[in-house]
């Protein structure tokens, strides 16, 4: 069982308003929570000259979890991005991200999600929905979720891990640049994989 109570299948029509059957152990885990950028990760994927996938991630970040252990949609999710952080593993390439071609980080330093709905799928499957905000543009995103578990680590902190995936197409953010190739198609796909990692800590 997940991070969010559910009733067995078998449990009569007649008793699935019980909301009592929520495990003590998961209703403990309800709380706020700080994602711990040094033990997670936020990663992307993208296309190049349509042979091969370029992976990326963001070095500076910060977020917020508010999780509910007895009803999953009344938990939260906030994270800001910081974009110049961004890495891919050259410099050049880091460099162009960051320009006027891309991000735009000196007019455009942040990248912003808040979470509008969250919902339980079964088992440890869980999708939080909000707005995605880049270049000044707010756009809805969904966000695939696996519950990975909680833990107390070795300094007592109460520890939740997740991991999620998504999907965008870049040009709907105003990402559009691009170049074409002289065998057909572009340089840079316009959808590009999300990645998350998450470890959170739940606050005193």
């Amino acid at each position: 069982m997940g991070i969010f109570g559910r009733k067995s299948t078998d449990t009569p029509a007649a008793a699935t308003t019980d909301t009592a059957a929520v495990s003590p152990e998961l209703a403990a885990l309800t709380g706020e929570y700080t994602i711990d950028p040094s033990h997670s990760e936020i990663g992307f994927v993208a296309r190049h000259a349509m042979v091969t996938n370029v992976k990326g991630y963001f070095k500076d970040f910060e977020g917020a979890l508010h999780l509910d252990g007895t009803d999953p949609s009344k938990s939260t999710a906030t994270i800001d991005v910081t974009m110049d952080s961004i890495e891919t593993g050259s410099a050049d390439r880091d460099g162009h991200l960051k320009s006027s071609d891309f991000f735009k980080t000196d007019e455009f330093p942040t990248m912003t999600f808040r979470s509008t709905k969250a919902e339980a799928l079964g088992g440890d499957d869980y999708r939080i929905t909000g707005d995605l905000s880049i270049l000044g543009v707010t756009k809805p995103l969904s966000i695939d979720l696996e519950f990975n578990g909680s833990a107390k680590d070795p300094f007592g902190n109460e520890r939740v891990g997740f991991e999620g995936k998504a999907e965008i197409l870049r040009s709907e953010w105003g990402l559009t640049w691009n170049a074409a190739l002289e065998t057909g198609g572009v340089l840079v796909s316009d959808k590009i994989k999300l990645t998350f990692d998450i470890s959170a800590i739940k606050n005193a």
